[in-house]
């Protein structure tokens, strides 16, 4: 019996819609009949490719799945950058017909991905950018054959760290974490998919100075990347002491565990938070910053960090929320109509930490670039579109005010900070400030004797002088 096949636009006329429009065509169990192409490139207009005609631009997709019939629409420009990729989208929603995107056409040529592995848009299509050029060999350098040590190895970040690293052949990735159930995901993913690089699978509080000083003298990590991190805003203001003895007091137990067994480079993953902070959580980060900054000062061990905003899906951000409140209906809730965000992929953010790590010498806060913000109010409308929805009539959009240790728009340095450009395009680094080290950790080590009993107002006050904290007591 004979499959009906749906009428297919390809959107891109280019290397990757002729794959596309072949392999359819070559494929005799698809269900999917390409039917022609629309491309903005003038010189091919009107052209055949494939046996296939090329029938206009974007501004004719409308017109052209009115007339033909069209019942599928393929994106097929892997190479194109999220805005662009957006406004294709928008006009392809008008058509009230199934929208499909080519995955990477590096996928394709390899044959790792089939055009019947087609996927929906997703809200990283509309808001990715073009690959990051990277310095393979001078990633590899610092990698390869190396005992790789990430911290919160089970989290959004850790986890997509310790895919990248495995590509680059180390000696032995340590997993830590505090989530045995994340750390568990991750280890079975890796084992799976790089069976030749031994996985080593450690449950630890980076808070417990005996546990991870013993981690250290038996694995000798010469590499680490500290992940781990309480991060959330809001929970963090109810929870100031635990903001600390995880985001500071961890941070110098690691660091100090790193500078004795000669670990040749530790790298810190901060955030845009730490810049003039508002907030308990961005705070501690800016403390995490300056605890590296001294430590960098009298070790053989190369401490850096690495600044960026918001990765798009990660645990706890506003993308998974938004869908779970899609999902069920709406509202959709934004805390303000003015709030604006960074944004960038998991996979890019850590190719650039990883990269940031090949350029570091020491001492240096490095600073990723985030693009432009967006609105946050927008990207709730994007995803509500995606999901197949009118924003505002389908989905209510519901403002719930602003939290406390929020801004409106973060920053990813400061105006005291110099920005200094480095040889990769995406990266920069900022002069870091002039740290008391010797005053900051004997008030690190009061705190911690004392197990941190202090009112949350002495907390605030010691955030504040140190890290100044931008609020009222």
């Amino acid at each position: 019996m004979s499959i009906r096949k749906k009428r297919v636009l390809i959107v891109g006329a280019g290397l990757a819609g002729g794959i596309v429009a072949e392999v359819l065509k070559q494929k005799e169990d698809s269900d999917l009949e390409p039917i022609a192409f629309v491309d903005d490139d003038p010189a091919k207009q009107n052209t055949v490719i494939h046996d296939l005609l090329v029938l206009g631009n974007r501004q004719n997709i409308i017109n052209i799945v009115e007339k033909l019939n069209i019942e599928h629409i393929i994106i097929a420009m892997p190479s194109a950058p999220g805005e662009e990729i957006s406004k294709i989208v928008d006009i392809c929603q008008k058509t009230k017909i199934q929208i499909k995107i080519l995955p990477a056409i590096y996928d394709l040529i390899t044959g790792k991905i089939k055009v019947s592995d087609l996927r929906d848009v997703e809200i990283e299509d509309l808001l990715g950018r073009p690959a990051a050029l990277l310095n393979i060999n001078e990633i590899a350098g610092y990698l390869r054959n190396q005992v790789i040590l990430i911290t919160g190895a089970g989290g959004s970040i850790g986890s997509e760290i310790c895919r990248q690293v495995a590509l680059l052949r180390p000696r032995l990735i340590i997993l830590l974490g505090h989530g045995e159930n994340s750390i568990y995901e991750i280890e079975q993913e890796l084992k799976t998919k790089f069976s030749n690089i031994p996985i080593i699978s450690i449950i630890a509080d980076i808070r417990d100075y005996h546990r991870i000083n013993e981690i250290f003298t038996m694995y000798h990590p010469t590499v680490v990347f500290h992940a781990a991190a309480h991060k959330h805003v809001s929970f963090m203001e109810k929870n100031k002491a635990e903001a600390i003895k995880n985001n500071v007091l961890g941070t110098k137990i690691l660091a100090e565990a790193a500078s004795l067994n000669n670990t040749k480079i530790f790298i810190l993953i901060s955030t845009d938070k730490a810049v003039n902070p508002t907030s308990i959580m961005g705070a501690t980060k800016k403390i995490a910053e300056m605890i590296l900054q001294g430590m960098n000062e009298t070790s053989p061990t190369k401490f850096t960090a690495v600044r960026f905003g918001n990765v798009l899906g990660s645990r706890g951000s506003v993308i998974p929320l938004f869908k779970k409140q899609i999902a069920l209906g709406g509202p959709v809730t934004v805390t303000h109509p003015d709030m604006k965000r960074y944004f960038m992929t998991i996979s890019e953010a850590v190719q650039l930490v990883i990269q940031a790590g090949a350029l570091a010498q020491g001492g240096e806060i490095f600073v990723l670039d985030m693009g432009k913000p967006i609105y946050i109010v927008e990207l709730a409308k994007k995803l509500i579109s995606l999901s197949g929805f009118e924003p505002d009539k389908d989905i209510a959009i519901n403002y719930t005010g602003i939290r406390p240790g929020e801004k409106y728009v973060e920053a990813l340095y400061s105006d005291q900070e110099q920005v200094l450009p480095t040889k990769h395009e995406r990266i920069f680094k900022v002069t870091p400030q002039q740290v008391n080290f010797t005053e900051l950790n004997n008030i690190i080590e009061i705190l911690d004797k004392n197990e941190f009993t202090y009112s949350e107002q002495e907390i605030s006050k010691f955030l504040i002088n140190f890290a100044g904290l931008k609020q009222d007591l």
